[in-house]
């Protein structure tokens, strides 16, 4: 394979999307290789760079069976727990934080009462 043809920001020819407009259209890449780029200049960085896969090559999206729903809903579950209280904080756990609100700025006052 060449090289990839290289388009700037919103002049990409019709028949070409990202993953995202694929997905939002149902489709998905389907295995086919990337099929252009989009460069999307910046002022102090290098470039964005958005990959374009053919959209006549694109498969439907997979149905979801019923065990990955199941495993879904258990990787979600998962998220919510503290690792620290072992409670269900009834949020997903922000990854900056590691730990429940509770956890991470225990209230000082709760402390002072119990001494």
């Amino acid at each position: 394979m060449g090289t990839l043809p290289v388009y700037r920001w919103r002049l990409a020819p019709d028949g070409y999307a990202t993953r995202r407009q694929l997905r939002s259209q149902g489709l998905r890449p389907g295995g086919q290789d990337v099929a252009a780029q989009l460069l999307r200049p910046r002022r102090r960085r290098g470039p964005l760079v958005a990959y374009l896969y053919r959209v006549d090559l694109a498969k439907p999206v997979r149905p979801m069976t019923p065990g990955r729903w199941a495993a879904l809903a258990k990787a979600n579950a998962a998220r919510r727990i503290c690792p620290q209280c072992r409670t269900d904080a009834g949020y997903v756990i922000p990854a900056s934080l590691g730990t429940c609100v509770p956890c991470t700025y225990p209230d000082p006052a709760d402390s002072l009462r119990s001494a």
